[in-house]
């Protein structure tokens, strides 16, 4: 991450910590390090989400009590164990870890965490995770899994709807945002455009689909044999800095949001 104006937790000494206001919002990015295919690298999803949150600091009014806890780089990854260099923590070794997280947040006396999520895969032990955090220490975590932060009708045009529907791991959205972050990083000579099998579900008419209403459980060699699906070839630099112009902006929106939310108030003993 480059660097801020907003304090990184690792940056302050133990007293200065304790003396942050209480108000204050602990930001951490929720990474991966997986394959990505042959055009980009196995932090893609960390690289993203840091330069998000990075995008988002930016857009933050400065008297803003905010501080940014050190990112976790691996998640839990198993569906893309079959390839080289996926890192992947078990299930349950990822939730005690954000569980650890957001233990450490609240012994600090704040009481308001936001976790962005640069990997699908990692939704379901942030969700385990964060409800375990709200009951525990009346934690008040929120999850933000920077896709589902839908891009306007007109940025939304700069894709097809297929891709944006099937381009689930190494297409053009996830190309386009390292081609901007982190342009050094991209095979150009390695852009390819393989198709999803969700693709051709969908146009039989099919409910069933990788993502949806009735998703089923995948691999991503279940998707494509090489791991990756979408149209690498339309992730262009300059729609990359559309998009995390508009990730930023609603991320900024999110964190300032959680600042001013109430506290939540700790589970009556007895209920």
């Amino acid at each position: 991450m480059s660097e801020t104006r907003f304090p990184r937790w690792q940056d302050l000494t133990s007293r200065e910590l304790a003396c942050l206001d209480p108000d204050s919002v602990a930001v951490a990015v929720v990474g991966a390090i997986e394959q990505h295919g042959a055009h980009l690298p196995l932090a893609t999803d960390l690289d993203i989400g840091e330069g998000l949150l990075d995008a988002a600091l930016e857009r933050l009014p400065d008297d803003l009590p905010l501080v940014v806890l050190p990112s976790l780089a691996v998640g839990t990854s198993d569906e893309h164990l079959s390839f080289s260099g996926t890192l992947s923590l078990p299930p349950q070794v990822a939730i005690a870890t954000l569980e650890a997280l957001g233990d450490g947040v609240a012994r600090a006396g704040l009481s308001r965490l936001v976790l962005l999520n640069g990997h699908g895969g990692n939704n379901a032990v942030i969700d385990i995770a964060a409800l375990a955090l709200r009951r525990r220490h009346a934690l008040r975590v929120v999850k933000v899994h920077y896709p589902r932060l839908s891009p306007p009708p007109e940025l939304r045009a700069a894709l097809p709807d297929a891709e944006w529907r099937h381009g689930l791991h190494g297409g053009a959205l996830e190309t386009a945002l390292i081609h901007h972050l982190a342009p050094h990083k991209v095979r150009l000579d390695a852009l390819d455009r393989p198709p999803s099998s969700g693709e051709a579900m969908a146009d039989a008419g099919w409910l069933l689909a990788p993502e949806g209403a009735a998703p089923f459980a995948w691999l991503a060699e279940d998707l494509h044999p090489g791991g990756v699906v979408g149209d690498a070839t339309l992730g262009t630099a300059t729609l990359g800095a559309r998009l995390a112009a508009h990730y930023g902006e609603a991320l900024a929106r999110v964190i300032g949001e959680t600042h001013r939310a109430p506290p939540l108030n700790a589970a009556s003993p007895c209920r």
